[in-house]
């Protein structure tokens, strides 16, 4: 009878010690993946996401994959901050709006590079009539290769065919930000 009493309290133990740790898991896991999927510069974010008609979250994904938040980032082909904006794009972004005393430092400014960037997103994703996949592989591949893949058949512009697309950067690119807008979808619902 005591090892059955014995057997009865550990397996108790570990159910309660059981109960716990899902407990704690449900609690922390939102802490948790907002550690890995931060969102510094919400504030700014927002203001050029809502100006440009974009989510916030789907621009936080942007410069998640682009620079993983680090303002001062450059790529090997001298894309700089936090979305990633080339110089000539820069300037030519930067007569569009009419923002004055454009010099390609200012890329490394966190408030112009997301408005700049911003401003870019959205120019795509009206070119390319809303179609999401389609914007973000120009963003990354360059409208005129995207709209070459278009024209030619080579690409449908659909997620389900995201496969399709040519250059692998551009194809794991618009995997990983969608990816990640889903996340910053889950973690962080809009407030409105």
């Amino acid at each position: 009878m005591r090892m059955h009493f014995r057997g009865l309290a550990w397996s108790l133990k570990t159910l309660v010690g059981l109960l716990l740790l899902v407990l704690l898991v449900i609690v922390v896991a939102p802490t948790f993946w907002r550690i890995l999927y931060p969102l510094p510069y919400r504030a700014v974010i927002e203001k050029y996401a809502v100006a440009n008609n974009l989510d916030p979250r789907l621009v936080a994904a942007v410069i998640k994959v682009e620079s993983n938040f680090r303002s001062g980032a450059t790529s090997p082909k001298d894309a700089r901050g936090l979305m990633q904006v080339l110089p000539t794009t820069g300037a030519w972004i930067a007569t569009e709006i009419g923002l004055p005393n454009y010099n390609d430092a200012i890329l490394y400014d966190p408030e112009v590079n997301i408005r700049l960037g911003c401003w870019y997103l959205n120019n795509l994703v009206t070119q390319f009539g809303g179609q999401m996949p389609v914007a973000l592989a120009s963003y990354n591949g360059g409208r005129g290769n995207v709209q070459n893949w278009l024209t030619t058949g080579i690409w449908t512009g659909k997620e389900a065919d995201i496969t399709q697309i040519p250059f692998a950067e551009t194809r794991g690119y618009v995997w990983k930000v969608l990816r990640v807008y889903a996340v910053y979808q889950e973690l962080y619902p809009l407030s409105r």
